[in-house]
């Protein structure tokens, strides 16, 4: 309670960024945030990749289902599923009075809100913590903290883990009832929601998910041809305006062409300045540089959705992240920035998802009138 009023200032000064506009009066001061209608599942994702991951358990669910959210593009993301039923997940010391009696809690991966749990048992609600992994850098501090999440884990019923070896993590930490059902992005293959034309004779070559600074420094070690068409997708929306700038005066320092994606892809450079586009580039792409592992702090992206389209993926070294998924996909280059102008991408080999999760498993578990 105390944090909470020691940070009420720099909250209502966030509030005021496009970026947290919606999220922060939503989950800390609950404006236009009230409890659920009322429902049986209660579905809980932090950003839009894991909403995204859940489209498959939603549509398979024949349940009144609602879904949390931490973050405006996994807000916006699941009101395009068509569920009325979306909040932001308040701040823990509302939730007390804000949860009303459902039957089961789903969470997905490493969302483990104490409060949350706890409100749920006591609500008389199954809990149940879905797609579950612990990564080798996060394994020793949950090793480090292991009163801790055994604590937590006394209130989870049932994990749902993505491999055997995050089971046993797991279950060294204090889960029970692990079982082991696989990634839940690999339960469906992406759908395009728009169909671009691939410009004839271009090899298309996509920098996904780009964050800060990236596209500088792939840009400064990329070598490419004049049949090259290259697409520049950022990851963060408040980023467009910048990565434009940069990119036209790249493109016209040498010499290429530029345009925004409204304006076609009959060009050198092409910035793709939309959300919810990445998709159906990737469905015309040749190559796809996997951003986000070319700068030491994010630690990667998700290979699964271009390996679906077999798109040739090239990686920075830098997928601390998404390890569990990339040992899902087969023939990911990996390489430094220095050794991206030694590429040739016309000898990579188009990449493959290797294995797809057990659906059918989880489905039954969530189902479970226990």
């Amino acid at each position: 309670m105390l944090v909470f009023f020691l940070a009420l200032p720099f909250l209502l000064f966030l509030s005021f960024k496009k970026k947290y506009k919606s999220s922060i009066p939503s989950r800390f001061f609950l404006k236009n945030n009230p409890p659920f209608n009322g429902s049986n599942v209660w579905l809980h994702a932090c950003s839009l990749g894991e909403v995204n991951s859940l489209k498959p358990i939603i549509d398979d669910l024949d349940e009144n289902i609602s879904l949390s959210v931490i973050t405006t593009t996994g807000y916006n993301g699941a009101r395009n599923f068509g569920l009325v039923d979306v909040r932001y997940l308040p701040y823990e010391i509302f939730l007390p009075f804000w949860v009303k009696k459902f039957k089961v809690l789903v969470v997905t991966e490493a969302e483990l809100w104490p409060m949350m749990f706890i409100v749920a048992k006591k609500k008389g609600a199954r809990t149940i913590l879905i797609n579950a992994r612990v990564s080798d850098n996060s394994y020793k501090s949950y090793k480090k903290f292991n009163f801790f999440y055994r604590w937590i884990f006394s209130y989870i019923d049932e994990v749902y883990a993505q491999s055997h070896i995050d089971k046993l993590r797991l279950e060294e930490i204090g889960a029970r009832n692990v079982i082991v059902s696989g990634n839940i992005k690999t339960f469906k293959k992406p759908e395009i929601t728009k169909e671009y034309k691939k410009p004839l004779s271009k090899r298309v070559i996509c920098l996904a998910s780009s964050h800060e600074d990236e596209e500088r420094l792939i840009l400064k070690n990329l070598k490419l041809s004049e049949n090259d068409l290259l697409l520049v997708v950022p990851r963060h929306p408040e980023r467009f305006e910048s990565v434009e700038n940069f990119l036209r005066k790249f493109a016209q320092e040498r010499g290429l062409s530029f345009v925004n994606i409204d304006k076609g892809l009959e060009a050198d450079i092409v910035l793709c300045n939309k959300m919810g586009e990445l998709v159906n580039l990737y469905a015309i792409s040749d190559v796809v540089l996997l951003c986000g592992s070319f700068v030491e702090e994010v630690g990667g992206h998700n290979p699964l959705e271009p390996a679906y389209f077999g798109c040739k993926i090239v990686s920075g070294e830098h997928y601390f992240n998404q390890k569990p998924l990339y040992e899902l996909v087969e023939n990911i280059k990996v390489c430094s920035l220095k050794e991206l102008n030694k590429i040739n991408f016309d000898e990579l080999k188009a990449s493959k998802v290797l294995h797809v999760g057990d659906k059918n498993t989880l489905l039954k578990g969530i189902k479970d009138d226990r």
